[in-house]
């Protein structure tokens, strides 16, 4: 049974390309195509595809306008072609907060050679988005309405500036680290992520979790001081990793080959977790397709870390818990709306004390 794509995109060489690289796949074919919202909407319900591909800027109507309708109206499977710019990638993330299960990216320059260079990560991305769970518009709401704010303070110094909350996520993951996020109170242990996502994103990314967490989010530099109440996203361009300078735990940046094809890898960032901060580290495996992180995960854990994963229901693809949990890697396993008092409990409890009895 072949996966049915339809494509949205007010480019004709775009689309031209798009349906050079889907048809050549032997799983693959193209049920449709138009050059904007207006013709998409009625060509999808004849040809009712398995998943759209969705330009993010277009005339008429919006990629954003249009996603919104489609989420609220006939949810299904979408990936993203965003532009390489800060316009591009702040629309971005407001897609993926929408309901888009991920995007890919349009080379700045050369377009055509640029997009037959991605043909493997664009048919890989829509093999994987076309399984994804998808979240209609009245279950992202839903979501929201759970959320709640932040979960009490810490009020133990000493676990914040001790501990260390150790974060990995693939497909999905932009969400789900959100809501974990947006629990944290100010003065949580100090947070390293790893997200799969390419250079350019990742600052925007940071940027929008700044604006809605009460901690302070931003991309990793390398060479910070990890504090309590701040949290360090691995850039698109550089595996992130922990380590020390003296006593202090300390960010550090590597350019190193991809890991399990990615580069940041959350495999990287986990074995200095376990190499560097052992006992002293929680790791959080969420959403993602594969299984980068699950041997990394499992090192913490051989090292005294405690680890938890995020669970089926909650995730938009269940690789990466998946494949921690299937070798033992893991903890606890729970619903990405309980995760982060879940986390917090557990340090908390370390210190002799309980959030919540």
């Amino acid at each position: 049974m072949k996966i049915k794509v339809f494509i949205v995109d007010d480019s004709a060489l775009i689309r031209s390309i798009l349906t050079e690289i889907i048809s050549s796949q032997p799983d693959m074919e193209v049920v449709g195509v138009a050059p904007d919202p207006l013709v998409a909407r009625e060509l999808i319900k004849k040809t009712n595809p398995d998943v759209l591909t969705l330009d993010v800027e277009m005339p008429k109507m919006d990629g954003l306008e249009f996603l919104e309708k489609l989420m609220r109206l006939r949810p299904m499977p979408v990936l993203m072609i965003s532009s390489l710019t800060e316009r591009g990638s702040e629309i971005t993330m407001r897609a993926l907060e929408l309901g888009a299960v991920d995007f890919v990216t349009k080379p700045k320059i050369s377009i055509q050679s640029g997009m037959m260079e991605y043909e493997e990560l664009i048919t890989d991305k829509l093999r994987i988005v076309a399984r994804a769970r998808v979240r209609t518009r009245a279950q992202v709401l839903a979501d929201a309405s759970k959320k709640g704010g932040p979960l009490p303070s810490m009020r133990s110094p000493l676990i914040s500036s001790e501990k260390l909350i150790i974060v990995g996520a693939s497909t999905g993951g932009t969400e789900a680290i959100k809501t974990f996020l947006m629990k944290m109170p100010a003065d949580c242990p100090g947070i390293l992520i790893t997200q799969h996502m390419p250079e350019g994103f990742t600052k925007s990314f940071a940027k929008r979790l700044d604006s809605l967490c009460q901690i302070s989010v931003s991309e990793a530099e390398g060479g910070e001081r990890i504090l309590p109440g701040h949290a360090y996203i691995a850039p698109g361009h550089s595996h992130l990793l922990l380590t020390r300078s003296g006593a202090n735990y300390v960010t550090e940046l590597s350019k190193a080959e991809p890991v399990n094809r990615h580069r940041p890898s959350v495999d990287v960032l986990f074995r200095s977790a376990a190499q560097y901060a052992g006992k002293n580290a929680v790791g959080v495996i969420l959403t993602g397709m594969g299984k980068d992180g699950a041997a990394g995960m499992l090192a913490m854990r051989d090292a005294g870390s405690y680890n938890f994963a995020q669970d089926e229901a909650s995730c938009v693809v269940f690789g990466m818990p998946r494949e921690a949990i299937a070798i033992g890697a893991t903890n606890e396993v729970a619903s990405i709306n309980d995760l982060s008092e879940l986390v917090l409990n557990y340090l908390a409890t370390q210190g002799g004390r309980a959030l919540r009895v």
